[in-house]
C-alpha cells in the first residue's frame, strides 16, 4: 500500500513522475484517391497511409502537494519522429480534405447567404479547393494558410485562432491541463482519482451533468486491488470521461493482468444508448460529435475504421476494413497495484463534409462523415522496470507462498510431538 501512493518515498513515485515506459504515437492517414469524383457526388475512395511513428516522452512538472491529500501537476508531451519504425516520411505528400475550408463551410451553412458568397469569393481569390495536397509534416504540425485570416475577417470569432493550422499542432511540447488527483495517503482506494482538471470538478462541453462529469483517474494508474468489472479515466483529448470494461484475465511476460476494452456503447448515440444523449446532437452510432470542444468544427471521434459503429458509416466510403485486432483499444493492468503493463489506446478523427449552397467550392459533395486519420498511443513495461516488477510482485510472493506451506508442513509434526510430550508428562 505504501509503494503505490503518490509519495516521494514510494517505489512507484518516480515511475509516476517520469513514466519509464517507452510510448509511441502511430498515425495513419486516409488519402482521398478520387477527389474530383467526390466533388461531383461520388463515394469517397480512401487509401490508408503510414504508420508515421513518433516516440513520445512524458514528464510531470509543477508537482504540488496539498493539505487535503491531493497533488496537482502539469504533464508535458514531446514527440520525435522515428523513421526506422515508420512506413513513410514526413515529407511525403497526401491528398486530404481541406479541413479549414470544408469545416468552415458547414459551420456557415445557416448564416446569411451574403456571408457565404463572401467566403466563396475569398476561396476563389486564394485559389482554395475542397481537397489539398500537403506533406505529412504540414498536416501534423501546421502550415500557413491565408484562409484563416480571410475567415476571421468575414465572420469574426468563427475560428478563434490565428497563424498556422495543423491537426497535432497543440499536441507536441504541450500539456494536457492541470490535473489534481488524490495522493492516497489517507484512503488508498482513492489514489490517482481525479479531484479536478484545470480547476473544474466537471466540464461544460455536453448537455447532461452525467456526460460532463470528470470520473476516474488521469489514465496512467488506478487504485490497487482492482476488481474485474470496469475502470474509468478522463481524457482531455476526447473532452470526456471514458469507461472501459473487463474482458479477460491474462499474463504479460509472466505478470498477471486484467484486460479492459471499450464497450460497444462507448460512442453509441442517444437512441441506442440513452445515457449518451448528453453527447448529442448525434448521428449514427459509433461516432461522437466533439464539435463543442473543437471550436464548433464538424468533427467526430470514433474507433479506427468505424470499428463497432453503424455499418452505414463503413459503406458510405470505400477502403475501410474494421477489425477488433487492429482497431480495438485495450489496457492490460496489474490488478494488485493498478499499474498498466501493456496498452494501446486508439482513436479516429473524422470530418463531416457536404455541399453547402452559396459556397461553390463544395461542389456536389454528398453528406458523409469522412475519416481523416486514426492514431494509437501504445506502450508496455519492459527491461529493468519489468524485471523489478516481476521480482517484487510475482516471484517473491510466490516464494513466500511456497515457504508458508513448508513451514506449515514442518509445524504439524512439531505440534503433534509437543502434544505427545505434554500428555506423557501428565
Amino acid at each position: 500500500l505504501q509503494n503505490v501512493r503518490i509519495d516521494p518515498s514510494s517505489i512507484s513515485f518516480q515511475m509516476w513522475k517520469d513514466i519509464p515506459v517507452p510510448f509511441y504515437l502511430s498515425v495513419h492517414f486516409f488519402e482521398v484517391l478520387n477527389p474530383a469524383q467526390v466533388l461531383q457526388g461520388a463515394k469517397p475512395v480512401l487509401g490508408q497511409r503510414g504508420p508515421y511513428v513518433y516516440r513520445e516522452y512524458r514528464n510531470k512538472t509543477n508537482i504540488t502537494f496539498h493539505d487535503n491529500d491531493t497533488v496537482s501537476y502539469l504533464e508535458y508531451r514531446q514527440l520525435f519522429f522515428q523513421p526506422h519504425l515508420s512506413n513513410g516520411t514526413e515529407e511525403e505528400y497526401i491528398v486530404v480534405p481541406n479541413i479549414m475550408m470544408l469545416g468552415a463551410a458547414v459551420m456557415m451553412e445557416k448564416l446569411p447567404n451574403f456571408l457565404k458568397i463572401l467566403l466563396s469569393g475569398a476561396l476563389a481569390g486564394l485559389k482554395q479547393e475542397a481537397f489539398m495536397n500537403r506533406t505529412v509534416g504540414e498536416i501534423m504540425w501546421g502550415y500557413e494558410d491565408p484562409l484563416i485570416d480571410a475567415i476571421n475577417m468575414i465572420v469574426p470569432g468563427l475560428i478563434p485562432f490565428q497563424g498556422k493550422f495543423g491537426l497535432f499542432i497543440d499536441f507536441n511540447n504541450s500539456n494536457s491541463g492541470l490535473f489534481t488527483v488524490n495522493a492516497g495517503m489517507k484512503n488508498i482506494s482513492q489514489v490517482h482519482m481525479v479531484d479536478s482538471w484545470n480547476g473544474l470538478k466537471k466540464v461544460n462541453y455536453w448537455r447532461s451533468s452525467q456526460c460532463n462529469m470528470i470520473n476516474g483517474t488521469a489514465g496512467e494508474m488506478w487504485p490497487p486491488f482492482m476488481s474485474p468489472t470496469s475502470l474509468e479515466f478522463y481524457s482531455p483529448d476526447a473532452c470526456r470521461s471514458m469507461t472501459l470494461v473487463y474482458e479477460q484475465s491474462g499474463k504479460f511476460k509472466g505478470v498477471p493482468t486484467y484486460r479492459f476494452v471499450a464497450p460497444k456503447t462507448l460512442f453509441a448515440n442517444g437512441t441506442d444508448y440513452p445515457p449518451n444523449e448528453g453527447f448529442c446532437p448525434c448521428m449514427q452510432s459509433g461516432i461522437q460529435n466533439v464539435s463543442t470542444c473543437r471550436l464548433n468544427a464538424p468533427m467526430f471521434i470514433s474507433h479506427p475504421h468505424f470499428y463497432n459503429a453503424d455499418p452505414s458509416l463503413v459503406s458510405a466510403v470505400e477502403g475501410l476494413h474494421p477489425s477488433k485486432d487492429q482497431h480495438g483499444l485495450f489496457l492490460d493492468v496489474h490488478p494488485m497495484t493498478g499499474i498498466p503493463m501493456n496498452c494501446s489506446i486508439k482513436l479516429q478523427l473524422n470530418l463531416y463534409i457536404k455541399k453547402v449552397s452559396g459556397i461553390k467550392q463544395t461542389g456536389n459533395i454528398k453528406p458523409v462523415v469522412l475519416p481523416l486519420l486514426w492514431f494509437a498511443e501504445s506502450g508496455s513495461i519492459e527491461g529493468s522496470v519489468l524485471q523489478q516488477f516481476y521480482t517484487n510482485l510475482v516471484l517473491l510472493p510466490s516464494v513466500l507462498d511456497y515457504l508458508q506451506y513448508i513451514f506449515l508442513g514442518l509445524g504439524v509434526p512439531l505440534i503433534i510431538s509437543a502434544a505427545v510430550l505434554m500428555a506423557m508428562s501428565q
